[in-house]
């Protein structure tokens, strides 16, 4: 049994026995609170333990990989530009949609007040602007990671990986070989970690559902269909973009793309689908051996289109569940917290992947992370709207880049790009 399935089926076996204990415990209810209580206290802060380093590593390393991709050649940087700008098209998308989504159909009253119920902590009030500017550099970086103050985390991260990349090239290896063993060292921690969450994950459900029955379900249920509701239209959305920057017809690009979305729906894996989309790149799309090799196996690295969407999302239902509403610098900063996590967690699993992309987001806009460990034991099903989309994103990313290629062909590439150079070749059958 998976380790996703066996957390799923402790959240569930957590809220039916506490809601049993609720009903029919009596005397037995406050010893079981009393000992389900710091079990699940402890190992919370275990899996909160290694976030802040991690993040910090992680955006180092991330940074340094990315200027790497930059200084191989020109058709690598523009198809990275292109995937930060749709990266950040995607988290300002379920800016604006999300918020209207829940405004239409927000959560019922008690089955949001029973999940928050899980949260010890207070929510604080946003701080003013002035104060919000002031903080975004950290005086001591030291201090705001042991305070867990993320923008600032972040913003030095940021500053201290561009200057990585500029130092000299044996000093900057072996900074970023010891970033990169570090956060390596920090994966396996937090990754000991989770193989515990089915036991952490069964005390925090059982405490929630001995204090408010099964009314917690209803909340996670809704939260699950708001997020399949923001992927749907995400995905939908891929496909117009597809025609319109790659200039191929809707059923073509939907007949490449197809193998591609099965096999990420039942593996729920990118890397998995990378045969699928390398034989729809090149059979329907008509895309050389030459962009295919180098934008697909890039795109699966560091290009999730969904992730920095549906990753602010899930903060802004945490929001929208304690009653906060974010101010325009915390969305804009945790916009670009989003693509920024996003593009750092290459190649982790799925369940490192959301925790380490999701908490920086809600600790900008400062929410109290209670909740996200039961949001984890039911990701299993948005993950796999996740994979689908996110694979029909790098196909689309592929056509575009093939298309570029091609203009530069057709309208004569300098000397030593022009060797390398192959126009467009279109497939028939395009609708």
């Amino acid at each position: 049994m998976s380790t996703t399935l066996r957390i799923l089926l402790a959240l569930l076996g957590g809220l039916a026995a506490g809601a049993l204990l609720r009903s029919f415990g009596g005397g037995l209810l406050p010893v079981a609170q009393s000992i389900a209580d710091p079990l699940g206290g402890l190992w919370l802060s275990a899996l909160r333990m290694g976030i802040v380093p991690l993040v910090f590593a992680l955006v180092i390393t991330g940074i340094a990989s990315a200027s790497d991709t930059v200084g191989t050649g020109g058709l690598a940087a523009r198809a990275l530009g292109l995937m930060v700008a749709l990266l950040t098209l995607s988290a300002a998308l379920a800016a604006l949609l999300f918020p209207l989504i829940l405004s239409i159909w927000p959560v019922d009253g008690s089955a949001a007040a029973a999940l928050r119920s899980v949260s010890a902590g207070e929510v604080p009030t946003a701080p003013a602007a002035a104060a919000w500017w002031q903080g975004i550099v950290p005086v001591n970086p030291v201090q705001a990671a042991a305070e867990g103050a993320m923008l600032p985390l972040v913003v030095f991260a940021v500053a201290f990986g561009f200057a990585v990349t500029r130092i000299e090239p044996e000093a900057r290896a072996r900074l970023v070989g010891f970033f990169q063993a570090m956060a390596d060292a920090l994966l396996v921690i937090v990754h000991w970690v989770l193989q515990l969450a089915p036991f952490g994950v069964f005390a925090l459900a059982f405490l929630l559902g001995s204090r408010t029955g099964l009314e917690a379900a209803g909340a996670l249920l809704h939260y699950i269909l708001m997020l399949l509701l923001l992927m749907l239209t995400m995905g939908l959305l891929v496909y117009p973009g597809a025609v319109l920057g790659a200039r191929v017809g809707l059923r073509q690009f939907a007949r490449a793309v197809l193998p591609a979305q099965v096999v990420a729906a039942s593996t729920q894996s990118s890397l998995a689908s990378l045969p699928a989309m390398v034989q729809g790149c090149r059979e329907h799309l008509g895309v050389s051996a030459r962009v295919s090799s180098l934008v697909l196996p890039l795109a699966v690295s560091v290009f999730r289109l969904s992730s920095p969407g549906v990753n602010l999302a899930v903060a802004l239902y945490g929001a929208h569940l304690y009653g906060v509403e974010p101010t325009l610098l915390q969305l804009g900063t945790a916009i670009a917290v989003a693509v920024l996590t996003s593009m750092a967690s290459v190649s982790l699993p799925g369940q490192l992947t959301f925790y380490t992309t999701a908490t920086p987001i809600w600790l900008v806009l400062g929410l109290p992370l209670d909740l996200l460990p039961l949001l984890l034991a039911v990701e299993n099903i948005p993950d796999i709207a996740r994979t689908v989309v996110n694979v029909t994103g790098d196909v689309a990313v592929t056509a575009t880049v093939e298309r570029w290629a091609g203009d530069d062909c057709s309208a004569g590439a300098a000397a030593a790009e022009r060797g390398r150079c192959r126009p467009p070749d279109r497939r028939p059958g395009g609708g």
